[in-house]
């Protein structure tokens, strides 16, 4: 098994890794994004039994001692399983995430200590490259959650978002939304609570050119209306939830804003 590589914008590369015995019969695929500055930022450090496919694949790139950023969406073990191996062998590498984040599990999961990243702060990476952290807690899963935009390309790292299953295209300009909302049907991933429209139209906002999902392909086109379309279909999984509670409730004889 190995990596493949596609340059999703200028400097940004997508390291992907489909696994077909994850949710058969379409499997699932894992992303990885180089981002290629003068400060090397590695966003999703992947699977601890995976790091030796995706450190092959960054040396394809450049030297993987060359790497100076670990970043993720949220802490669990497909984004920042590996993150540990790649601080060895990187030196002047470090994690960077959201105070929640750091507070919770990477000053002491970490080997190194890491960088708080406080809402809306920049990384200059170099070569043009930079990006901004936003604080998207509890979207869709973890209470650490965040994501990142590359300002220059208007590439936004999507985390767990719009996952989908299957393997595809490096890039499309096709529907995300569907895709992702059929996955939600099947494994109810996602933390349902009211301010996840709030949240998900906040990054609509910036108008991103590019989505970078880590399970699915990269969208280009309107990432705005995507975004839009996406918190939609939260709305209305939240709304339905709300109901039938106060369905329950009824049927019981109880006030649903009661216990």
């Amino acid at each position: 098994m190995e990596a493949s590589i596609d340059e999703i914008a200028e400097g940004i590369f997508r390291l992907s890794v489909h696994v077909p015995d994850v949710a058969p019969p379409a499997g699932l695929t894992f992303n990885h994004f180089l981002l290629r500055g003068e400060e090397p930022m590695l966003f999703h450090a992947g699977l601890r039994r995976m790091f030796p496919i995706l450190r092959a694949a960054v040396a394809r790139l450049m030297p993987p001692e060359r790497l100076r950023w670990i970043a993720f969406g949220h802490f669990e073990a497909d984004e920042c399983g590996a993150m540990n191996e790649w601080l060895a062998v990187a030196p002047n590498a470090q994690v960077a995430h959201g105070q929640t984040g750091c507070m919770t599990s990477l000053h002491d999961m970490a080997d190194r200590t890491p960088r708080i990243l406080a809402d809306g702060e920049r990384i200059e990476l170099g070569l043009g490259l930079a990006v901004r952290y936003l604080d998207t807690p509890h979207i869709p899963h973890g209470w650490d959650a965040g994501v990142l935009l590359e300002e220059r390309t208007g590439t936004l790292l999507c985390g767990d978002l719009f996952t989908q299953l299957g393997s595809g295209p490096a890039l499309t300009r096709g529907d995300i939304v569907g895709p992702a909302a059929a996955t939600e049907d099947m494994f109810n991933f996602s933390s349902l609570n009211p301010g996840m429209g709030t949240t998900i139209r906040r990054l609509a906002g910036l108008a991103p050119g590019r989505l970078a999902l880590m399970h699915g392909p990269t969208f280009e086109g309107d990432g705005a209306a995507a975004l839009r379309a996406l918190a939609e279909d939260y709305d209305r999984r939240i709304g339905d939830r709300f109901a039938a509670a106060g369905l329950a409730a009824a049927g019981a004889g109880l006030s649903p804003s009661r216990p």
